[in-house]
């Protein structure tokens, strides 16, 4: 779903979405009860989850949650600490190196505002995650945004607006504070 596209929810498109959020729950809920040390058990798993191996040197502590996993594309030496959410339908790039703490979250879709619309809709836009960004615990990246190389997102930001190169974003709904 390219950025500020519209998908029927009673449409053919949505109903093999909704079979593959059943199939990576499924998949996640499976990873996510593994002793930690199974590492083969949870290669398999991720192998299943994204459709392809995990590139080298990813690291990822369960518990992982994803509603899609195919259009979670990830780089070398990506860091994902627990509890995080990647709803990735719409897609999700993680650039090398990116740093990711515990129960950030990324919502690739939503819905529109207007409520007769609500209902019948899913709006989205991928989410772009530039190298060696740091985003902090707790923080949320919206649809459709772009953060740019060496940025660091604070703990429990939310992210609405693209993110340029060396910044630092702060805030409820994340701020520019500044860049260098």
């Amino acid at each position: 779903m390219p950025s500020g596209h519209l998908m029927r929810i009673h449409g053919a498109e949505f109903q093999a979405m909704a079979e593959r959020v059943l199939r990576a729950t499924e998949l996640t809920s499976r990873l996510n009860v593994l002793p930690f040390e199974d590492e083969p058990g949870k290669a398999e798993l991720f192998e299943q989850i994204l459709g392809r191996p995990l590139p080298a040197r990813v690291t990822i502590y369960p518990p992982f949650y994803t509603d899609h996993g195919l259009r979670l594309d990830l780089a070398e030496r990506v860091f994902i600490n627990q509890n995080c959410m990647f709803l990735d339908y719409a897609g999700i790039r993680l650039g090398e190196r990116v740093m990711i703490g515990p129960k950030a979250t990324f919502i690739t879709v939503g819905h529109p505002v207007d409520p007769g619309e609500r209902r019948e809709w899913l709006t989205g836009g991928p989410i772009d995650v530039a190298e060696n960004v740091w985003i902090g615990a707790g923080a949320t990246i919206l649809p459709g945004v772009s953060i740019g190389r060496d940025s660091v997102i604070a703990a429990g930001a939310v992210v609405a607006d693209d993110v340029p190169p060396a910044s630092l974003v702060t805030g409820g709904k994340a701020t520019l504070n500044r860049q260098w």
